[in-house]
């Protein structure tokens, strides 16, 4: 089974091939370890128990009708920003991923360390607005369920990571307005019989990152009677997919346009299903401002009003056309005052 799917890593150099290449280049980012100690046991950064954990799943929050909706744009400054750049390093802290293929990883094909990726280019962008220097960033990759807790602790100035916006996390960290649309979709082997998110799920693995919004859904559908095994999660998707191609697991569920670009790294693979399970919104996530100190809430999504104008199609096309195809162009944004 492990000789099989090492024959499998292909392409421009395979799941597995990135996961080296990052840790061997991963000096040149500042990298957060996963929390240990009681701090942080059974926290899987979003704050709530490690479902991968024998604890139980607490109360889920209740629900909200639009979380992607966020504080309306502003180009001042305020507190928050001040404290930036008052800073003797003169960078924004972001956090971000360092694997995931077109979002924000490393080529290893490429003889520079440089992060890139579509994350990546916003991430340039808002330094950029908010500094006057595009490359005024410092990058710091995290762990996905490692996102919220990095914010909350000041580790980073916010996340640019593929995060979902949803209400509970709204419980903990701010977001800015949605700047991609996705949902859950499963990814598998082309070989495979599963079809998506039915049946043919019955009796499989399926893998999930720990904290993420996949994880969650898989719960929700084992409790409505999904018959698979989702009990082998990862600190990062990019494990997952490496797993599939080990034949450790039979299936990867994850947001569809994450799961489009692992495909695109291993041709042997392919989404499953006509259309993802749901709907959901990408948005940058920062610290819940004090009273009075939203400037950086407001300040980012000034800049995503602008970079919906110029730069998110450029940048769309760049890193995520040859996966995902043509596209109708960035979410509306929805404020709430």
């Amino acid at each position: 089974m492990r000789t099989r799917g090492l024959a499998r890593l292909r392409g421009w150099g395979g799941a597995a091939s990135m996961a080296v290449a990052c840790a061997l280049t991963g000096s040149l980012v500042l990298v957060l370890p996963e929390a240990g100690g009681a701090a942080g046991d059974g926290d899987d950064g979003a704050g709530r128990v490690d479902q991968g954990s024998s604890a139980a799943a607490p109360a889920r929050a209740e629900e909200c009708e639009k979380p992607e909706a966020s504080l309306s744009p502003d180009d001042k400054d305020g507190p928050t920003i001040d404290a930036i750049r008052a800073r003797k390093v003169k960078k924004l802290i972001i956090g971000v991923d360092q694997n995931s293929y077109r979002w924000g990883y490393r080529d290893p094909n490429k003889k520079t360390a440089t992060l890139e990726g579509f994350d990546i280019d916003l991430a340039h962008k808002i330094a950029e607005e908010i500094l006057g220097d595009r490359d005024a960033v410092l990058f710091r990759a995290i762990p996905t369920n490692q996102r919220v807790k990095a914010i909350q602790s000041g580790q980073v100035d916010m996340v640019v990571r593929t995060m979902t916006i949803t209400c509970e996390r709204e419980k903990e960290v701010a977001f800015s307005t949605a700047y991609f649309k996705t949902g859950q979709q499963v990814l598998a082997p082309k070989s495979s019989d599963i079809t998506g998110f039915d049946d043919s799920l019955d009796g499989k693995r399926v893998c999930s990152a720990k904290g993420s919004t996949a994880l969650t859904k898989l719960e929700e559908l084992k409790k409505k009677g999904l018959d698979a095994d989702i009990g082998t999660t990862v600190p990062n998707q990019l494990d997952c997919l490496v797993r599939l191609q080990l034949g450790e697991v039979d299936a990867v569920v994850t947001d569809s346009a994450l799961a489009a670009s692992q495909a695109a790294q291993d041709p042997t693979v392919e989404l499953k299903g006509d259309a993802p399970l749901n709907t959901e919104y990408y948005g940058v996530a920062m610290k819940k401002p004090e009273k009075g100190a939203d400037d950086l809430v407001r300040r980012v999504n000034q800049i995503l009003v602008d970079y919906r104008k110029s730069g998110w199609q450029k940048s769309y096309d760049n890193w995520l056309k040859p996966a995902l195809g043509e596209s109708a162009g960035p979410p509306a944004p929805t404020y709430t005052d």
